[in-house]
């Protein structure tokens, strides 16, 4: 099991003494990875931020907010840390860790990160109030481990459908998860980039993260707001659809978002899943990715 500090941040890799029961047949994955983040018409600067980690199966994107620079600060933070932490982790744990474990050391590493963001807004009058959106997936053999914080989303295109796999941590999404306005009016609102959480503005990150099968073709999309605030889901799943290189549909995506006014940073990391001859659990091949800016 991995072991956790007691009062500490730290990460140990699992130790593992009897080996794990027999699982049912599984289909084991290659992934291919693909990001890119543009500007958008408007700003003047980029808060938002990628990292990924393609021989770990790790990508993470933030989307950061504050005056002066300090969103991107804490989006760069975000993406930085985390990345750097589960990078290690999982590399410590040499494809041993169960989903359980990843979600775990996930969790530690977001709320090292959330401290980390917070002291330095505290420290630095210039970083006052500073705040980030987060996203990170972690894909293990025909598993995904995902956490979220904010409104930056998660989607999964499987057999043609396109399904928003993240809730947005947002007052809007509150309003119509109550029923008090409906999505078609959230998606005018502009209200829409109110978010009820953030990395960076409390003691303790309130990340949720879910566990998710991969299948074979599927196709995932982690995006800022800068994306569906722009293309409506019916055209990112067109696009998803269209059968493109993860590159091309990357910088569709972008360009569609950027037709339609461009109004916010965009950020976008596609993965894609197919089916790898490895034989045995924990064995896998992984294409390195990409990244454009």
């Amino acid at each position: 099991m991995m072991r956790v500090t007691a009062g500490a941040s730290s990460l140990q890799p699992p130790q593992r003494t009897d080996p794990e029961p027999a699982a049912a047949a599984a289909t084991f994955m290659n992934y291919e990875f693909c990001a890119r983040t543009d500007t958008g018409l408007l700003r003047s600067n980029n808060e938002d931020a990628v990292a990924f980690d393609a021989a770990n199966g790790l990508t993470v994107l933030a989307d950061g907010m504050g005056g002066y620079n300090a969103g991107e600060v804490a989006s760069s933070m975000a993406a930085g840390l985390v990345q750097a932490g589960m990078g290690r982790w999982l590399a410590e744990a040499g494809g041993q860790a169960s989903p359980r474990e990843v979600r775990r050391a996930l969790e530690i590493c977001v709320d090292n990160a959330n401290g980390a963001i917070l002291q330095a807004s505290q420290a630095n009058p210039q970083y006052a109030g500073m705040g980030t959106t987060l996203v990170a997936a972690c894909f293990h053999d025909n598993r995904l481990v995902l956490g979220h914080i904010g409104d930056s989303r998660g989607y999964r295109l499987r057999d043609g459908a396109l399904d928003q796999i993240t809730r947005d941590h947002s007052w809007l999404q509150e309003q119509v998860d109550a029923g008090i306005i409906t999505a078609e009016q959230a998606a005018v609102s502009p209200n829409r980039n109110l978010v009820t959480r953030a990395l960076g503005v409390e003691e303790a990150a309130q990340i949720e993260v879910h566990e998710h099968r991969v299948e074979p073709g599927d196709l995932y999309l982690l995006c800022s707001d800068g994306l569906p605030d722009m293309v409506d889901d019916d055209d990112i799943a067109t696009i998803l659809r269209a059968g493109l290189s993860l590159e091309d549909t990357a910088r569709t995506l972008i360009d569609s978002a950027n037709a339609q006014g461009g109004r916010d940073n965009i950020s976008v990391v596609l993965i894609r899943a197919t089916a790898s001859a490895a034989g045995r659990r924990g064995l896998m091949s992984r294409l390195f990715g990409t990244i454009g800016f």
